[in-house]
């Protein structure tokens, strides 16, 4: 088989009918049809199941099924607050449990997203959320995947359902109990009441399970708070269900888990480059370590087992590991690879992302305006290091793990272990952050691996620098952007070349078709366009344009990270923007409304957030920047007040105003915000690991120049009422911070910096 056959989805009949379909020609039925799957989670003692949503207790509890990984966001105390507001139950007796996979919980709305993943012959632009391909390639493969903000577009519509559904049949059940009319009964804080009678829901739940739904379901309006009613600072109506157990530290993560005899493991791999492999070493120097057991190899890693952490790390110590690469990774070769694949862009032209008017016509020749703007490689760094558990018993194996895809680890683990996918069980933890980072769990293959060597479960930890080398990262980039402007001033026409990897269809290759790093890298080192990867690039403005990627292999695993292509394309568009304006002698705020004719929402949060920042048009060194962006439906605008301070960039204020239409839970969205501002500021001024010889030169959190809380920034989120769909506020403020620090650090210092991390040509 060649190398790359792997990488192409294997042709049947099936694959053949959906072609035909997608191609206008026959449509089959296949898919179409529902089918029945038994509960994922049967109800405990004392529990009744509605579905495979909700369970109601005798105590009255109410507990809902979440299957997306709980990583920070909050995602599990909005979808119980959304069935909770749909069922009339009492917040207080609100509770959720981690769902295990299934096709019922497929999210089809993120696999509609990603259908350039999957579906070898999809449109440029994806397909509809609704469409029934993406409902049957999502069951088919239970695909659950926690990513792009997808969850309350995903999950909101069948959870109200499921919650409508139970409200129903408990008041049917009360109503029957009383002989009166249940149009007649209402709901509120579990219970269901008529007049003066009431009812406790899990006085109701048993008789009301065995009942007929009504058709239609009655739905009450879709759950939507007020960001004025509710200011920052104030008590929220419904708080995070996870909070009290993180303060106590009752919440469970990977590396908590404790089983009977249970091991402990310890890791080292190899560095990055091509055909690496452990090469050897010293076996007997561990010996003489208390608690050592044994040492387990993998083609490019070596493992130790010991009874305790401390043991497996000083025996993997002791034994030095030795592992052989051929041309490993540096900061060179990736700047390199970059390099020449951007001068051929400009020479030959790229592939087309998007384009809009006839911008090679007025652009000419030599475009007046042309730089050049670099990104280097930036990795999620989250603050809990992969950890997972694994366990083999009678054939099956167990893993507990925090996995943003679990049924994509599930079938990685089978694949390892050469079982069946039915005979891998996952139980699905919280992480303690992700940012993408949990998207691949290839340390839940190595801890089941382990588990098979030893014969006893096994809690495998990578350190800080394990979790740095085997990093997936955000993909560096080099870029072109040339403009020109009209008699006005304002800009006519835009033209930008990328030379970036084609990251998303490399992450979909392993995530998806299960191949190694190296084989992905090596299939699209020259593959098509990336749109998924460059969504994000193409600017909100109305002039026209033409957006171009060069595909290219610089060595480094890439994929998704927190903010995605969103991050990069607004921080070059909006820096370009900013020193176009200041060539111009324009005020850059008005210079961006006047090209933002078709979007009165981001117009609006530039408004406001010029009046909330106390804007001053960045003048006389004031050290004032702002910049907006758009993520699909939601918009956001930020002023940042930064200066050069005596350990670099010091970023002293950030102020946003969002826009990201019906909003669900205001503390939660400006959580998220406030959050993506940080973490946005991280990646700005760091977050990129340089590498010598295969291996990150600085692997600790305090070597990738993070915001600390001692010089983090006062942060002012303003949120917009809108009663437009509803946007995930996740990725919007990591967007919008690097270049509205950039320009901020302009007006501060006169310099325009115009590479990621922020200082780093210095």
């Amino acid at each position: 088989m060649a190398q790359g056959a792997r990488l192409t989805m294997e042709l049947s009949r099936r694959h053949l009918l959906v072609g035909a379909a997608l191609g206008g020609g026959l449509v089959v039925a296949w898919g179409l049809r529902k089918r029945p799957y038994p509960l994922p989670l049967p109800p405990g003692e004392g529990e009744v199941a509605f579905d495979a949503w909700i369970r109601v207790a005798r105590d009255g509890v109410v507990t809902l099924s979440v299957p997306q990984l709980e990583m920070g966001q909050g995602i599990s105390t909005q979808l119980a607050q959304i069935a909770a507001l749909e069922l009339g139950a009492d917040w207080r007796q609100m509770g959720v449990v981690f769902a295990p996979v299934s096709e019922i919980f497929a999210n089809e709305a993120l696999a509609a997203r990603w259908a350039e993943l999957w579906l070898p012959m999809a449109p440029e632009n994806g397909i509809p959320a609704d469409n029934w391909l993406a409902r049957h390639w999502a069951q088919e493969h239970r695909f659950t995947a926690t990513a792009d903000g997808m969850s309350l577009a995903a999950y909101e519509a069948p959870v109200r359902h499921a919650a409508a559904g139970a409200r129903a049949l408990l008041v049917k059940a009360a109503a029957r109990r009383w002989g009166v009319n249940a149009q007649d009964c209402t709901v509120s804080a579990g219970l269901v009441r008529h007049g003066q009678q009431s009812l406790a829901f899990g006085a109701l739940a048993q008789e009301a399970s065995g009942l007929t739904l009504p058709d239609p379901l009655p739905l009450g309006p879709p759950p939507a708070e007020s960001p004025a009613r509710l200011p920052s600072g104030s008590t929220p109506p419904f708080p995070r269900l996870d909070a009290p157990a993180k303060l106590d530290g009752g919440w469970m993560f990977a590396g908590d888990v404790r089983l009977p005899d249970m091991l402990f493991a310890a890791i080292r791999h190899a560095p990055l480059g091509e055909a690496a492999h452990l090469a050897g070493h010293d076996a007997k120097a561990a010996k003489g370590i208390n608690g050592f057991l044994k040492l387990v190899e993998g083609p490019d890693w070596l493992a130790a087992v010991a009874s305790n952490s401390w043991a497996a790390e000083q025996a993997l110590a002791a034994v030095a590991p030795r592992f052989s690469v051929h041309r490993p990774i540096s900061a060179e070769k990736v700047d390199g690879a970059l390099d020449n694949a951007l001068k051929a862009a400009i020479k030959q032209g790229g592939q087309t992302i998007a384009k809009q008017g006839d911008p090679e016509a007025l652009l000419g020749s030599k475009p007046p305006y042309s730089q050049r703007y670099d990104a280097a490689a930036a990795v999620a760094a989250p603050l809990e290091t992969a950890s997972a558990v694994a366990r083999l018993r009678k054939g099956r194996c167990e893993i507990w793990v925090a996995s943003q895809a679990p049924e994509q680890t599930r079938r990685a683990v089978a694949k390892a272990l050469d079982i069946s996918v039915e005979h891998v069980v996952l139980y699905p933890l919280a992480a303690g952050g992700s940012f993408d980072a949990r998207l691949e769990c290839p340390h839940a293959v190595e801890a089941a691996l382990i588990a098979r060597e030893t014969g006893k479960p096994v809690l495998l930890t990578y350190t800080r620098w394990q979790e740095a080398l085997t990093a997936i990262h955000r993909p560096p980039l080099a870029a072109q952007i040339e403009a020109r402007v009209d008699q006005t001033g304002t800009i006519a026409a835009w033209r930008l070349r990328v030379a970036m990897p084609s990251a998303a269809r490399e992450f979909g290759a392993r995530l998806l078709q299960g191949v190694s790093r190296a084989e992905a890298m090596a299939h699209h080192q020259n593959a098509h366009a990336d749109p998924l990867a460059m969504e994000g690039f193409v600017p909100p403005y109305s002039f026209a344009l033409a957006i171009e990627q060069a595909p290219v292999s610089v060595g480094l695993p890439t994929g998704r990270l927190r903010g995605n292509g969103h991050a990069l394309g607004a921080f070059i568009t909006e820096s370009f923007v900013d020193e176009i304006a200041a060539a111009q002698g324009r005020e850059p705020l008005s210079y961006r409304m006047a090209m933002l004719e078709g979007d009165p929402r981001l117009a609006a949060c530039l408004q406001r957030v010029s009046a909330l920042a106390n804007w001053n048009g960045g003048h006389d060194a004031s050290g004032q920047g702002i910049a907006c962006h758009r993520i699909r439906g939601g918009c956001i605008a930020a002023v940042v007040t930064a200066r050069r301070g005596d350990e670099g960039v010091a970023v002293d204020r950030i102020v946003a105003v969002a826009d990201i239409g019906r909003i669900v839970n205001v503390d939660i969205a400006r959580q998220q915000i406030e959050g993506g501002l940080v973490y946005g500021m991280g990646l700005a001024l760091g977050s990129a690991p340089v590498w010598n010889g295969g291996l990150p030169t600085g692997a600790r959190l305090a070597a990738l120049n993070l915001p600390l809380l001692a010089n983090c920034p006062e942060v002012v989120v303003d949120l917009i009422a809108s009663t437009a769909d509803p946007e995930d506020p996740g990725e919007l403020g990591v967007a919008v911070a690097a270049p509205a620090i950039a320009n901020a650090l302009f007006s501060a210092t006169g310099l325009r910096l115009r590479r990621l991390p922020l200082g780093s040509e210095d």
